[in-house]
């Protein structure tokens, strides 16, 4: 799948406004400070690096983050009408579904993923992009976390564990907050669950549209790459790019 410029255009757009209807305070500005700063990472950015994974395709990262945001405001609406304790706010909800996936940008100097160059690799086993190895190895959700603190952003525990725990039991790593034997142990935050309902749909769903596409996405990269510019850093410069396309 290849996004229109004037899509990636009006998901940053979109992104962005996230951060003015939903976060308030000084990580208002700092966090648009950073969005803006790493602009040039992250329109482009994929969410996977294999098209049968999910957004395996310039701007994929931005759209893929989009829909768990909507999709977290909804899940959680439909767990407060079903009888759930509801016990965080829409702005932590909101900051944390937009902020889970944030390493896969890369750690804010270099991206994170870059575009297979290999073509057995392509077509064999439909992977688009390869992880970029001059970054410290780090799960995503840790780097995520570290670019928050170096940009000077500060979370909410209840922040801290919706992102760091988004994938659920599908990583290892999460098990001994999830497979508990002590009732004291056990969540105290439903954040957790929600936020992670929200990834794992908007993952299915973007999946499910591969499938329908025939399973056979094959990216222009360098193609897209050269329409809308690497050049920007700011909303306002990605719409001065797009309208001079």
């Amino acid at each position: 799948m290849e996004l229109t410029p004037e899509q990636v255009e009006a998901n940053w757009n979109r992104h962005l406004q996230y951060i003015d209807e939903y976060i308030t305070g000084d990580r208002k500005d700092k966090l648009k400070s950073l969005y803006e700063s790493l602009a040039e990472h992250m329109v482009l950015a994929p969410a996977s690096s294999k098209s049968w994974y999910h957004n395996a395709f310039p701007g994929g990262y931005v759209e893929h983050v989009n829909r768990v945001v909507e999709i977290a405001l909804r899940t959680a609406k439909f767990w407060s009408v079903s009888g759930a304790n509801i016990d965080f706010t829409e702005e932590e909800l909101v900051f944390a579904a937009l902020n889970h996936d944030l390493g896969k940008i890369g750690n804010g100097e270099e991206d994170g993923y870059l575009p297979q160059t290999d073509n057995w690799r392509r077509d064999k086993l439909k992977e688009e992009y390869t992880i970029n190895t001059n970054l410290d190895f780090m799960l995503i959700q840790d780097r995520s976390l570290f670019l928050l603190q170096k940009y000077g952003i500060s979370t909410s525990q209840k922040e801290y564990l919706a992102i760091r725990l988004h994938d659920g039991i599908y990583d290892d790593a999460n098990k001994a907050y999830f497979f508990s034997h002590n009732p004291d142990s056990r969540f105290k935050t439903n954040i957790v669950y929600i936020l992670h309902q929200a990834d794992f749909m908007a993952s299915k769903i973007e999946y499910d549209r591969w499938m329908s596409l025939g399973g056979k996405t094959t990216p222009n990269t360098e193609k897209t790459k050269s329409s809308i510019g690497k050049t920007v850093k700011s909303s306002e410069g990605l719409n001065n790019l797009l309208k001079n396309i």
